[in-house]
């Protein structure tokens, strides 16, 4: 019996784990050498360790690893799958999903910045490469990434995204200082999305995901962490964690984005989700209070919660409450993830959201697990 039992299960977050040169091989022959090396300090303190034993485990082959526990094995580097792709189809027959989006993990980290030759280069680099990952199993969906500093150069990236196979846009959190993804300049991204059926995503490390200013961090006392480093999420980052997406989110409502593509959607994946339900309702008595000031936000025809209910999707963390958040908001807004295979998703995340959904209706847990992704990524239910 494989991990999912006998439901219907799509993972709405998954990862490869990087080795150095992935980015590489796929970048343009000019760019490969501009390209910065893996910034590894969000992993933590062993990293070095354990990159070091996957390219040797990548070298000798792959037939040794257990794969008949993979959600409660090892994780990162470590984890079955991380980097190999025919090992990932494997540990998909063991997991029992339908199927997986994938983000890629540190490769960002390789070309954000102010160089735009670079930026835009080392995205479609990004892109060829998360799409060859999971180029032999329809199961695996890759997600790339598309800046959105230059609109003609963010269209034409997209553009390519989705002729290389991207079956979603990821876009950084905090827009550039000049513009932002509600300007009319950007109206053929969205344009772009809708009409190829592709939708776009939010997600933490995606550009701009950290709101805590570092001043927070210091507060003289030792820094800790579950996973062991020193920059990885901690619990002040988790508890502001929504303010990008609800900004980003509220911007799209508010400024007419969702009512100009209705067919546009999207998902805020590996951000939380239990801040979703008070902002719902402050989304709605922004409209209520600035409609005399501010006409396009008068010239809606809908509540702005009701454009994010038919066009957004959001990923709890396992362990947030779930039903709760399905009682207040609805059944229709959220998705199972298991972060695969990053720690955060835990040993067993089907088990951590299935003990807060005991009272939920038996049509909103299979919502959670299923019905909302396929309407997240085809638009039909």
């Amino acid at each position: 019996m494989p991990y999912a039992g006998d439901r219907i299960c799509h993972d709405a977050d998954s990862h490869v784990v990087e080795l150095p040169g992935w980015l590489n091989e796929h970048a343009d022959p000019g760019l490969r050498d501009r390209l910065k090396p893996l910034d590894l300090g969000l992993a933590g303190g062993k990293a070095a360790e354990a990159i070091e034993r996957a390219a040797a485990r990548a070298r000798g082959g792959q037939a040794e690893v257990d794969l008949s526990n993979s959600i409660a094995g090892p994780k990162g580097w470590f984890a079955p799958g991380a980097f190999d792709p025919a090992e990932r189809s494997r540990v998909l027959d063991h997991l029992g999903f339908a199927s997986q989006l994938v983000f890629s993990t540190f490769a960002l980290s390789q070309f954000l910045g102010a160089d735009r030759e670079l930026l835009y280069g080392g995205a479609r680099a990004h892109n060829r490469a998360i799409t060859a990952f999971c180029a032999d199993d329809e199961r695996l969906l890759p997600v790339g990434f598309v800046p959105l500093d230059d609109p003609g150069a963010t269209l034409r990236e997209a553009r390519d995204a989705i002729r290389f196979g991207c079956r979603a846009i990821a876009l950084p959190l905090t827009p550039p200082r000049h513009i932002s993804p509600t300007h009319p300049d950007h109206d053929g991204l969205w344009a772009l999305l809708e009409e190829s059926n592709v939708p776009f995503m939010l997600h933490i490390g995606f550009g701009g995901s950290r709101f805590i200013p570092p001043g927070f961090h210091a507060n003289g006392r030792p820094v800790s962490d579950f996973i062991g480093g020193g920059e990885n999420l901690r619990a002040k980052d988790y508890a502001a964690l929504g303010h990008g997406p609800a900004i980003f989110l509220a911007a799209l409502a508010l400024d007419g984005i969702f009512e100009h593509f209705p067919r546009l959607r999207g998902g805020c994946i590996e951000l939380g989700a239990s801040w979703v339900v008070p902002w719902l309702r402050q989304i709605d008595q922004a409209q209520r209070m600035f409609s005399r000031s501010e006409p396009a936000v008068k010239e809606l025809s809908m509540r702005p919660s009701d454009y994010v209910r038919r066009q957004v999707k959001f990923t709890p963390f396992a362990g947030e409450d779930v039903g709760w958040m399905i009682e207040q908001a609805g059944e229709e807004l959220f998705l199972f993830s298991s972060d695969y295979p990053h720690p955060e998703g835990t040993r067993d995340p089907i088990g951590r959201f299935e003990q807060t959904l005991t009272g939920a209706s038996k049509d909103a847990v299979e919502r959670f697990y299923a019905r909302n992704f396929v309407e997240m990524m085809s638009g039909q239910g």
